[in-house]
């Protein structure tokens, strides 16, 4: 948390602005700010999100590849005057290396967990990706915020409880694990001042439950004294992904019946010890997923703080991400020429009229409406579908690509209604 937040006249609205630096511009961040707040100062009224990415001066030219006022509602329909709002300005580079491995043995090829410096150049962009119901990403940045907070603040946390842990469930396909991906990259941003750099491990669950089971206590063991080393760097926040932790409860059911070796149960004891064991420190974040909510360790839930439930996106959320597909597809002219595609809250001021303007948007709700039920991995592959399987040709008119995705979502409801059926 940046102090200077709490001084401000709480009738402010605060406004977070992320400014994406150039790698290997080596220039004093003090100076980058001054041209930052100069920029917006100049172009002070913005309607919801906005990002610059090009530049009416030299300095911000050279040196930033982005400002961006974010986290804003999903639509804001007034226009925001900037000059009126305490803004903080939230400067980063993207580390580019890929993952590294955390292996556990020299001489096996076990990895137990992947490991990336945040922010990561591959999680650039994740978090703009995903469309929820109004509110969810907002409350988990909050959440996390406040845990901070209160660490700062030194609440004893034997008077007020709170684990640092996360869980999100719901159904496949909903993108809960992309979400704790850019929720980490999001926090190493905002809480740059705070910390040097994130640090984010995403643990394989299964690889935990190693063939020969009564090595895994062990293999947790050695695997969170990994884990423990990187806190220890009090410069890092560190963020630990625990992904499909049902995979924990069912070794723990198994054993229960008998099904299992009893190592299995020691391996589940031994992730709940060591979790409780690094959730002590200030600098963690412990971050779950589920996709079958009922199988869950109750133990487990029973420390998470946030339960967030993801769900199939909504009518409105599918025509947002439909409608950053599309603009996708324009800016890489495999639609062309550009046509003009209005936003969900636009077309709903104009009260869903058909004109030759809305014509085009239009159809796209009414592609939108015939894809609710689809996941949103399964949405956001039907623009490719739809070119692969209809289009076939390098360029294509909007009219023409909106008819083949019109009939890829039809492909692709009448697949999943196959699917369920042979079940």
């Amino acid at each position: 948390m940046q102090s200077n937040r709490m001084d401000v006249d709480h009738h402010q609205k605060k406004i977070n602005v992320e400014v994406h630096l150039k790698s290997q511009s080596g220039v004093k961040l003090s100076e980058v700010k001054m041209h930052v707040q100069a920029l917006l100062s100049r172009h002070c009224v913005v309607f919801g999100n906005y990002k610059w990415t090009e530049f009416d001066e030299d300095f911000l030219r050279n040196h930033v590849k982005s400002v961006a006022v974010v986290d804003l509602e999903e639509m804001a329909s007034q226009p925001l005057d900037l000059s009126s709002c305490a803004i903080t300005i939230h400067m980063f580079t993207l580390n580019e290396d890929g993952p590294s491995t955390l292996s556990l043995e020299e001489d096996e090829e076990l990895s137990a967990a992947n490991h990336w410096l945040l922010p990561a150049a591959e999680f650039h962009g994740i978090w703009e990706s995903l469309v929820y119901e109004s509110g969810v990403k907002t409350q988990l940045l909050d959440y996390v915020t406040t845990t901070m907070y209160f660490s700062d603040k030194n609440v004893d946390s034997n008077l007020i409880s709170w684990n640092r842990v996360v869980l999100l469930h719901g159904p496949p396909g909903t993108g809960k694990t992309s979400l704790c991906k850019a929720l980490a990259q999001k926090l190493s941003i905002r809480l740059s001042s705070r910390y040097t750099y994130g640090q984010f491990v995403e643990i394989n669950s299964h690889s935990l439950f190693s063939k020969w089971f009564s090595e895994s206590g062990k293999l947790v063991t050695k695997m969170f004294q990994k884990i423990q080393q990187l806190i220890d760097d009090k410069e890092a926040i560190v963020f630990v992904l625990i992904d499909e932790v049902e995979s924990l409860t069912a070794a723990r059911n198994a054993c229960q019946a008998g099904t299992e070796p009893s190592d299995a149960i020691r391996v589940v004891n031994s992730v709940l010890t060591q979790l409780d064991q690094i959730k002590r420190h200030s600098n963690v974040v412990i971050l779950t997923t589920s996709n079958v909510t009922e199988k869950i360790d109750l133990a487990f839930v029973d420390r998470a703080d946030i339960k967030q439930y993801i769900g199939p996106p909504s009518v409105k959320g599918i025509y947002h991400i439909y409608l950053s597909c599309l603009e996708e597809l324009m800016k890489c002219q495999i639609i062309y020429p550009r046509q003009q595609l209005f936003t969900m809250f636009e077309l709903e001021t104009m009260g869903f009229a058909r004109s030759e303007v809305s014509e085009h948007s239009l159809t796209v709700r009414d592609i939108a409406v015939k894809s609710k039920g689809l996941s949103g991995r399964a949405l956001r592959k039907l623009p490719f579908l739809a070119h692969a399987l209809f289009v076939k040709t390098p360029s294509v008119t909007l009219e023409r690509f909106l008819e083949a995705m019109d009939q890829a979502a039809d492909k692709q409801k009448e697949e999943k209604a196959n699917l369920m059926n042979s079940f």
